[in-house]
């Protein structure tokens, strides 16, 4: 293909190709702690962070991932203070993390200017160190839910009887946290700050949705979203589209056709499993 002559978009198919394995984990297991919105809640965070670095004269990528995974702590800390309210957290540091953002981009007009490639992603942004950075991040992923699957597993569903069974609670979800951070700042190139909650959360959401079980569902999370990105880069290069929407919108399109399929076939089985039963009854009479 002719856009894979270019380095830019070699770096782009790897880079996306990298999140997407690890953030369709990561979704998965956020949804089923019903904490969806930390991704999104910390993809605002790092956005204060790439300003900081822009206004600071730093690089805004680092940044960003230093913010973002100081975002995680804290929200980890203010999520145990309103153990009643827990999405309390999110809104809080939300809230710190755009208004941080809002007043350093008001304090130097010349950070709007780039501000595009990190609100909404571009293929060009990502460059050799970004994506040595993305595969550090990856190792240090899939290190994490490979040692710590069962422990986890145990977390998502019951964490008071993980704890009853002398389980590290705290600490795994203070390194859940971490790891949030630092793979929501790691996608931060490929589809912007704005919409990389969509790559952690779509392609889990179908999952969930249509999953027989636990394991199955990882797998068909990893599966939505590496096509859907590499879908989505396809597209976007093709018609000279933002990848961040186009990935976005190509992952929801996943999700919309996914659920409605799956409604469909569930409906037809259940009308042969009734026909079947007709036609039973009547032989029998």
């Amino acid at each position: 293909m002719e856009m894979l002559h270019y380095d830019f978009m070699q770096r782009a198919f790897c880079a996306g190709g990298v999140i997407a394995l690890l953030a369709s984990v990561l979704g998965v297991y956020l949804m089923l702690r019903r904490q969806a919105l930390m991704a999104d809640m910390l993809s605002h965070v790092s956005l204060a962070g790439v300003a900081a670095g822009a206004y600071l004269g730093m690089n805004p990528t680092i940044t960003g991932f230093i913010v973002a995974v100081i975002g995680a702590i804290i929200v980890e800390y203010v999520r145990r203070s309103y153990k009643t309210y827990s999405e309390i957290s999110v809104a809080i540091i939300m809230v710190g993390g755009l208004s941080t953002a809002v007043i350093l981009m008001n304090l130097n007009q010349s950070i709007n200017k780039g501000f595009s490639a990190y609100l909404f992603g571009s293929v060009v942004a990502v460059n050799q160190t970004e994506l040595m950075l993305m595969i550090v991040v990856a190792v240090i992923g899939g290190i994490f839910f490979f040692v710590f699957r069962r422990p986890l597993y145990q977390i998502t569903f019951d964490e008071e009887t993980a704890k009853t069974n002398g389980l590290p609670v705290k600490s795994i979800s203070f390194a859940f946290s971490i790891l949030t951070g630092m793979i929501v700042a790691a996608a931060m190139p490929i589809v912007g700050v704005l919409l990389v909650s969509s790559l952690i959360v779509l392609p889990a959401a179908l999952a969930i949705r249509i999953a027989p079980s636990f394991a199955a569902a990882i797998w068909i999370s990893m599966v939505t979203a590496l096509i859907g990105v590499f879908m989505g880069l396809t597209a976007s290069y093709e018609l000279s589209t933002p990848p961040g929407g186009t990935i976005a919108m190509v992952l929801l399109l996943f999700l919309i056709l996914g659920v409605g399929i799956h409604k469909l076939v569930r409906k037809l089985s259940k009308q042969q499993a009734s026909g079947r039963k007709n036609t039973a009854r009547s032989e029998s009479n």
